[in-house]
């Protein structure tokens, strides 16, 4: 049995190969850049790019199973390629936004759209939902902690329930390797539904360091967040974080159902990714 992980660099492929060779199955890697990929020895690492199609076949060769990172532009192709390749499973990378069918929801309509090209193949599939992952708090806080210690947010008393990608590449890999998993959408949350100022709190004990939390509107949110991000994506977050507040959402059971083992916490996961929050040099303690 051999599995192909495409998106195996990214913060969740690199866990789910990581578990399927240390199950001893043989493993293929696909990444655009393998000179810098730092997989594992035993994953045997194929050049390939998902909005390229034809560069994944050769990787297909031989494989049964398929951990397929969401590309909507080219899923149907790619699909497509898989099942006349012999892949007899394939699990999606998906989000929990598929759930909202309103039309706004920027992510959903990404996901749902591999979704459905994987549904419509006849593969036996399994959907990998997950919620709002823990490492979004790198790329929206990590500068202005390093730089001034502080995070400016708005809705400081919204909860989430983030999720720790490792738990997301275990419910990943059980799904590929474990049978009675087909047919099956989960949704993947952390076990805890957690404000954006205790966030903060674990991020500082993580850190050791003193982090302050101040509370923005979100109207300079959405101006302060539109400058590295799409517009809808922005107000994709603002409105999550807006509804929290009054509709709390709650934790799923599905990471310790599938695993057998807790779901792990945003504190473990702020102290995996300590070291991502560190203070900046000063230019000139660095210098000396």
């Amino acid at each position: 049995m051999t599995v192909l992980v495409t998106g195996a660099t990214g913060s969740v492929g690199r866990h789910v190969v990581a578990r399927l060779v240390a199950e001893g199955v043989p493993v293929r890697a696909l990444t655009r850049d393998p000179e810098s990929a730092q997989l594992p020895p035993q994953a045997e690492v194929f050049t390939g790019d998902l909005t390229q199609p034809r560069t994944v076949v050769e990787a297909l060769r031989g494989v049964e199973k398929l951990y397929l990172f969401p590309v909507p532009e080219t899923a149907g192709e790619v699909v497509a390629a898989a099942k006349e390749a012999g892949v007899r499973r394939i699990v999606v990378l998906s989000s929990a936004s598929v759930l909202d069918e309103s039309g706004d929801n920027h992510s959903g309509e990404h996901h749902r759209i591999v979704e459905k090209a994987v549904e419509a193949s006849g593969i036996e599939w399994t959907f990998v939902r997950a919620d709002e992952f823990a490492t979004n708090v790198l790329w929206k806080w990590s500068h202005s902690i390093q730089v001034e210690g502080v995070v400016r947010a708005p809705y400081g008393n919204a909860p989430r329930v983030l999720v720790h990608e490792k738990d997301v590449a275990a419910v990943a890999a059980a799904a590929l390797l474990e049978d009675g998993h087909g047919g099956r959408a989960y949704i993947v949350t952390g076990p805890e539904a957690i404000t954006q100022t205790d966030q903060v709190k674990a991020i500082a004990a993580a850190t050791g360091r003193d982090i302050a939390f101040e509370e923005i509107t979100p109207a300079q949110a959405r101006e302060q967040m539109g400058r590295f991000m799409p517009l809808p994506v922005v107000d994709m977050v603002l409105g999550y974080l807006a509804d929290a507040v009054e509709n709390p959402p709650v934790p799923a059971d599905t990471v310790e159902r599938i695993t057998g083992r807790p779901a792990l916490t945003f504190a473990q996961w702020a102290a995996d990714h300590a070291a991502g929050f560190a203070a900046a040099q000063d230019p000139a303690q660095a210098a000396a």
